[in-house]
């Protein structure tokens, strides 16, 4: 690679992408950790992006209709950092860029989107920056249909790397992309054949145009270092009706003594190299030092989006008082006024007529009545949509020729559909939620590990939550991952005794803007248990006595979902005995935790013996047995202790032992 003639072809563009390689050295130089070899290669890319291409305005980060910049290889973050930087976006800072992964920075070792509000999403595990961006599609897609191209009308540019295009979830996001024909995703893949153990054939022999065209995407094949390539291949990109994968050829830490190496890949710290590597670029100023008329070029590209936002403002007062009201309260992710006294008239319908119902209908029955007024929710699943329940009667498909359709098929992608259900929720104005099987959240995990961190409130509706899934098999019985789901923070994991319980999960659900909510829903029918109508949303705090003792209270049983209903009988039996028994049922841990100790100490007194049951293993549930005013040789807990079996669902009850009699008598054994 001839740096000279770069340099001298282009002078004005080399500069400006020398200021993102010099700053990326300086930076990761100080902090003596990070990744050097990205931003140096794919400067050129996005300078030009920046510059010519994305519709974006500095000084207003929020812009609904901006276009979203997506670094899916997140371990480059400077190079994000120092776009940020260069075009002066407030709180990006020259000493946030000095202190690049040090405490307390916004200038984190991968991006973090709550840290800075030019951070669309938190990238760093490869394959989930390009996923979500399906999301963000989708988002724009729909929001187009639904308010109108004058004020929802932009593109999702991706830049993603070997490593995104090697994880599993990529081969999801791309096919889902592919198949709904999203034509405002514009991906730039970094093709330099470098990963850390060495060139890419050390692993992989993919061609990844081929992939991409079998998909459905458009491909245009450039020279990553040629401004003039990268400009033509972004105009041609944004006249398609189809994703596009813009293939960058390019070279890891262009013009660093560590070139095309696997080394180049990480932390470029020698300071001869950098001094050599400055010395090509033509770089003479000191560390952290942008020569004055290429930092005032940078932050003129960072202005020039204000003309179009100031346009864009002007077509938005154009619409009806109503239409805005709308579009701002559902890009701030407010729910409609009417959600809670539906919630409310569902609750006392189902206290009057008692169904009895599987919680993944409860589920549906509380959709029929959410969807027809919340207009932003995108329901979907994993090809499970007849047995998740998530898809209510009036909802159309989305689909390629139908945008305002709010129901996604997802295919057989758990891990792309949370991804992407991540990617609808940080866009803002979509309220994402999608179904499978509550075993397959090891298939989604990463996704939802990630929603927790970045704290959106993505809606994992997860069925057939237990044994009680019967024949299908301890494949398909999910035993640990509830423990999972509560042992991730800021995640609220639900798992409701009936309907009305269910109906207050969605209500908390779906009036949540930080914390992500796991549904954990039953196959096999539960009774109503809650037969008296309270308008209060009793699941909001976490556990509350739904049967107390009648005499002296002896016993205190504690269950989730499906079991509440066996503890219930379990009381019968024990009261028959003349054993006071309370029982107490837990939906949501996580907001049982919030209450105040006079609340939790009402719930769970000093005293009685306790016993805790529930369809999974113990893991968690110690906290409650002889925690909270709890004594260990005073508690009992009745559940699952290895995998389950294949048979009818009542039959594993009996011989897995989860019954209302083994409750009975393992509360009798502890008095």
């Amino acid at each position: 690679m001839d740096i000279a003639a770069l340099r001298s072809a282009h002078p004005d563009h080399w500069n400006k992408a020398a200021a993102i390689r010099a700053l990326t050295l300086d930076a990761v130089h100080a902090a003596n950790s990070g990744h050097s070899g990205m931003p140096m290669g794919m400067a050129d890319v996005a300078t030009v992006l920046y510059e010519k291409h994305l519709k974006f305005d500095a000084s207003a980060p929020n812009w609904p209709d901006r276009d979203r910049f997506i670094l899916s290889a997140g371990h480059g973050s400077m190079l994000l950092y120092s776009l940020l930087y260069l075009t002066g976006y407030e709180g990006m800072t020259l000493d946030q860029i000095k202190n690049f992964r040090q405490w307390g920075a916004i200038t984190a070792g991968h991006p973090e989107n709550f840290l800075h509000d030019g951070i669309e999403t938190t990238t760093g595990p490869l394959g989930q920056g390009i996923s979500n961006a399906v999301g963000f599609a989708i988002a724009e897609e729909a929001l187009r249909a639904r308010f109108g191209k004058k004020v929802v009308d932009h593109h999702t540019y991706v830049i993603a790397g070997d490593g995104c295009l090697m994880e599993g979830v990529s081969h999801e996001a791309i096919g889902l992309a592919g198949r709904l024909g999203l034509g405002k995703l514009i991906v730039l893949w970094d093709n330099n054949n470098i990963t850390i153990d060495g060139k890419v054939d050390l692993a992989s022999r993919t061609d990844q145009v081929k992939r991409f065209r079998a998909e459905g995407w458009q491909v245009i094949e450039i020279d990553g270092h040629d401004p003039e390539e990268i400009d033509a291949a972004l105009t041609k990109a944004k006249t398609g009706r189809r994703p596009t994968m813009i293939a960058c050829k390019t070279h890891i830490a262009l013009g660093h003594a560590a070139q095309d190496t696997s080394k180049g890949h990480g932390a470029l710290t020698d300071a001869d190299q950098m001094a050599a590597a400055k010395e090509a670029y033509g770089w003479t100023t000191g560390p952290f030092e942008v020569p004055t008329d290429i930092k005032k070029a940078w932050e003129a590209i960072g202005k020039r989006g204000a003309e179009a936002h100031a346009e864009w403002k002007t077509r938005m007062g154009e619409l009806s008082d109503r239409r805005q009201a709308e579009f701002t309260r559902v890009m701030d992710g407010e729910v409609p006024k009417s959600l809670a006294s539906r919630i409310r008239a569902l609750k006392k319908q189902i206290s009057e007529e008692c169904p009895k119902v599987a919680t993944r209908k409860s589920s549906e029955m509380v959709l029929e009545v959410v969807n027809p007024v919340m207009q932003e929710t995108i329901g979907g699943s994993a090809d499970l949509s007849g047995s998740n329940n998530t898809k209510s009667g009036d909802m159309s498909v989305f689909d390629e020729g139908n945008r305002k359709g709010r129901y996604i098929h997802y295919g057989i992608r758990e891990h792309g559909m949370a991804a992407a259900m991540n990617g609808m929720a940080l866009h803002g104005g979509i309220r994402p939620y999608g179904g499978t099987f509550m075993c397959f959240t090891d298939y989604a995990r990463p996704a939802m590990r990630l929603a927790a961190l970045m704290k959106v409130p993505s809606v994992f509706v997860m069925t057939h939550d237990s044994i009680g899934l019967g024949e299908d098999g301890p494949t398909h019985q999910p035993i640990e991952h509830l423990a999972i789901s509560r042992a991730t923070p800021n995640t609220n994991v639900f798992r409701p005794c009936d309907t009305v319980e269910t109906a207050e999960a969605w209500e908390l659900a779906l009036t949540s803007k930080s914390t992500p909510s796991v549904l954990s829903l039953t196959r096999q029918g539960v009774p109503t248990l809650r037969n008296e109508h309270k308008q209060k949303n009793l699941t909001a705090q976490g556990a509350y006595v739904l049967a107390d003792a009648e005499g002296k209270r002896q016993a205190l049983l504690m269950a989730t979902g499906s079991e509440v209903a066996i503890a219930m009988t379990a009381r019968d039996l024990l009261q028959a005995e003349g054993i006071g028994t309370r029982v107490v049922s837990m939906p949501c841990w996580e907001l049982f935790e919030e209450q105040d100790e006079s609340y939790r100490r009402k719930v769970l007194p000093a005293g009685p013996v306790r016993v805790a049951v529930e369809a999974a293993i113990r893991f968690g549930w110690d906290r409650w047995l002889y925690g909270e005013r709890g004594k260990r040789e005073k508690s009992g807990f009745v559940g699952m202790h290895g995998f389950g079996a294949s048979a009818p669902a009542e039959v594993l009850y009996e011989q897995f032992g989860i019954t209302a009699e083994a409750v009975a008598a393992k509360a009798k054994s502890l008095l």
